[in-house]
């Protein structure tokens, strides 16, 4: 009986390794990339201690830069002959005003926040669609349909993502693969490394991961669309 898999973009850290972690306590094996090969090494090591029946694939790529998504999509591919999930979760966030931020700020993000979702699932799609199923999470953010201070171009990539995962939903409904929208406030991440506020006031990664997980774990016939989650004292 083949496996369950899941492929997550950016799963070293933060989300990405918290989703990887339930994917993985629930019987998937993993095919994962990171920029850092040193962090997907150690995240072998941990793998084989808290996961020794899983496989997991590793593989470093810069995925704001297109050739190296495409690699690993070939990558994936090559390793698993079917795809029950993809979380595209690779991302960044430099916070800033429109007016003000550095030259560059928003190709930087629109590369890594939307083109990076937008190649690997196209190169995804051709294991998929065939499939008859699987569910493809987007992770989006707040940011993806409000504005708030310092969002900036941030903000802007969250919007564009937010508009790729409608569309694809839309485009996957014929083929019976399930596309969701992940919008959440804020989580303790890297991106907040450092901040001077309570552990409780942000949602913690694991709590994220649980709803992806819910999500994924519903029948043939409903899928969650959108899901929006935040700190029980709201935003920040």
């Amino acid at each position: 009986m083949l496996h369950k898999t899941a492929v997550i973009s950016g799963a070293t850290k933060g989300l990405g390794r918290a989703i990887a972690e339930i994917f993985a306590e629930n019987g998937f094996d993993l095919c994962v990339c990171a920029r850092t090969q040193a962090d997907l090494d150690a995240m072998l090591v941990d793998w084989s201690q808290q996961f020794p029946e899983r496989k997991l694939h590793v593989f470093a790529a810069d995925m704001s830069k297109k050739p190296e998504v495409q690699e690993f999509g070939g990558f994936v591919r090559s390793v698993f002959s079917h795809i029950d999930a993809l979380i595209n979760n690779a991302g960044v966030f430099l916070p800033g005003r429109i007016s003000e931020e550095q030259e560059g700020t928003l190709e930087t993000q629109i590369e890594t926040n939307l083109y990076s979702a937008y190649h690997l699932t196209r190169s995804l799609l051709s294991v998929m669609k065939p499939q008859g199923h699987g569910h493809i999470f987007n992770m989006c953010s707040i940011a993806s349909f409000m504005a708030y201070p310092n969002g900036g171009s941030y903000s802007i990539s969250k919007f564009a993502l937010l508009g790729f995962s409608k569309v694809l939903r839309e485009e996957m409904k014929p083929h019976g693969l399930k596309v969701t929208s992940i919008m959440p406030g804020a989580a303790w991440s890297d991106s907040w490394a450092g901040v001077d506020l309570p552990y409780e006031r942000l949602m913690q990664a694991s709590d994220v991961a649980k709803a992806v997980w819910g999500c994924y774990n519903m029948s043939d016939a409903a899928v969650v669309e959108e899901l929006i989650l935040r700190p029980q004292l709201g935003d920040l």
